[in-house]
Order: structure tokens, then sequence, then C-alpha cells
């Protein structure tokens, strides 16, 4: 009988099992995507991939969990470069055109789950409504600093701008958002 898997080896088929189910999940989509597939895309069996996510529906919300924190992390960073305000607000629109220019961009990837699975998987709905809570709570923030009491029109503008740029296939949502943002701030001066 074989030893264990230690923790390091846990933590490493985690990871691999992780980014083989992203990249399918938000290549071809969620249902679209067996559980055989993220094994051969894994390279881990059947039986390792249950006990670290003993159901699908599990594995998507892990997967939409980890994106989440890279995501977000990213986004701040490109904001966070700025030292002004209105700048900083600005380059959320920025950092979202150069995410939509991507290859293989596919939209995001918690309204495309949103989008297949709705409320049947409550731990995928979850991951959906945090990150959704937690990407407007980044962009009310820069809001609020850059002077707009209300930050509403600003998330609805960027939610907007990534839908379109997935459906259209074409970064100019972004920049026609951004420019919609900063008739926003001329006006609240």
């Amino acid at each position: 009988m074989p030893a264990p898997p230690t923790e390091e080896q846990t933590r490493q088929d985690g990871e691999a099992l992780l980014d083989a189910a992203e990249a399918l999940f938000y290549e071809k989509g969620i249902r679209a995507v067996g559980m055989d597939e993220v094994r051969a895309a894994s390279g881990l069996p059947l039986k390792r991939i249950y006990r670290l996510h003993p159901a699908k529906d599990d594995l998507v919300a892990a997967v939409l969990r980890r994106r989440d924190l890279r995501w977000r992390a990213r986004l701040a960073a490109a904001v966070e470069a700025e030292s002004e305000p209105r700048a900083r607000l600005l380059a959320a629109f920025d950092w979202l055109g150069r995410w939509f220019a991507e290859p293989g961009y596919r939209g995001c990837a918690w309204i495309n789950a949103f989008g297949e699975l709705g409320p049947s998987s409550p731990a995928v709905l979850a991951e959906v409504r945090a990150h959704k809570a937690a990407f407007h709570a980044q962009l009310a923030d820069w809001s609020r600093a850059a002077g707009l009491a209300d930050p509403a029109p600003v998330q609805l503008l960027a939610e907007g701008a990534i839908v379109t740029a997935a459906i259209d296939a074409d970064p100019a949502p972004a920049r026609r958002a951004r420019a919609a943002v900063e008739v926003l701030l001329d006006a609240a001066r």
C-alpha cells in the first residue's frame, strides 16, 4: 500500500488540479467539462481529485475563490500604481481594457459560472456573490476617493464593459466606460 501523500504533495496536487480545472472551465464552460477531462488535464486520478474536492461544485467554488484573489490583486496593483484618486479610478478601466485584450478572454468567470449554474449550486453562487461584492467594494472605495458620492454608476459601467467586451470580442467597451466615468467625475466637481 502506498504511503499517504505528504502535505507538500497535497498542496502541489491541489494547485495542479485548480490550474487544470480553471483553464478548462474558463475556456469551455463548466457544464461542458467532465471530470474525466479534468483528470486528464491535471494528471491526477479521479480518486485523488474527489479526495481534494468531493463534488464538482466544490471544485468550481475553489477555482472561483482562488481566481478572485489573483484577479482582484492584479486590478488593485494596477490602480495603486497611480497616486491621484481620479487617476486611480480611471486606471481600473485601463486595466479592464488590457484584460479584455488578453488572448482567450471569455468574459467574467463569475458571471459565466452564474449563467451556467445560477442558484442551483449554493457553493458556486456564494463565490459569485462574494467576488462581485468585493469587486464592487473596490470600485466604491476608488470612486468615493475620487469624489463620487454614489459608486453604483461606476460599478454598472465596469460590469457592462466586462460583458460587452466578451460578447463583442473587443476591448473597446473599457475605453467607452472609462470615458463615461470621466464625465461622472467632471460633473462631480
